[in-house]
């Protein structure tokens, strides 16, 4: 019966954290520490007895707010440092993790038309985010290009894979080592808008950058 309770009392307690989110943008913060509290009683209870219920509950909640905040520090300057990218939809930032940030690079202010060569109207952005990155020495790159549909699969792949890695190298030609970055082309396998209009292939064609924090729980 004590166990039953245990799960219980557990179930009932993420659903509280989960379930109580408010416009507060530390509160991916606040509900990872409040997670890892909650499954570090637990395991620490059943691994160490009533002692290990309080080291497990402080470890969990230490590590679950030690990467929130870690990651709401880096937003934070990411937004500042981007506002007026953002503002003029060249760049748009996105917390779509606890651990994760995405940019999403529009290709119209970034590359040419069927071209993996940096605008060099587009370097100072970078340069921001590689300043970033470099301060943040807990954080991988994933770096992912996208197309449109126009033209044949296999160029569309090449394409999305050379400007994926054009931007790799920019940033480690700023500082950021290679060992932190992945790259990625999905030609045009992703769309998230309609290619069948101007509109939807220029949001398409796009590049990702996924900022993961490499902190554990």
């Amino acid at each position: 019966m004590k166990i039953k309770f245990k799960t219980y009392a557990v179930i009932i307690s993420i659903s509280l954290f989960t379930g109580c989110a408010t416009d507060d943008p530390h509160q991916r913060a606040k509900i990872g520490a409040g997670i890892g509290a909650v499954a570090g009683a637990v395991l620490g209870h059943q691994a160490n007895g009533k002692n290990g219920k309080y080291v497990g509950a402080a470890a969990g909640a230490a590590a679950g707010a030690a990467i929130g905040n870690y990651m709401d520090k880096q937003q934070r300057e990411m937004e500042q440092q981007l506002a007026k990218e953002q503002r003029n939809k060249e760049i748009a930032l996105e917390r779509v993790e606890k651990d994760t940030i995405k940019l999403n690079l529009s290709s119209e202010v970034s590359f040419d038309t069927n071209s993996a060569a940096i605008k060099p109207s587009f370097y100072s952005s970078l340069n921001k985010i590689s300043g970033i990155v470099n301060q943040y020495d807990q954080t991988t790159i994933r770096i992912v290009g996208h197309t449109d549909s126009r033209g044949s699969d296999e160029y569309n792949q090449i394409l999305s894979e050379k400007r994926a890695e054009a931007v790799s190298n920019y940033l480690n030609a700023q500082g950021v080592s290679l060992s932190r970055i992945t790259t990625v082309g999905m030609g045009e396998s992703q769309p998230i808008a309609d290619n069948s209009t101007a509109s939807g292939r220029s949001q398409n064609r796009r590049v990702e950058i996924f900022l993961k924090s490499t902190q554990s729980e």
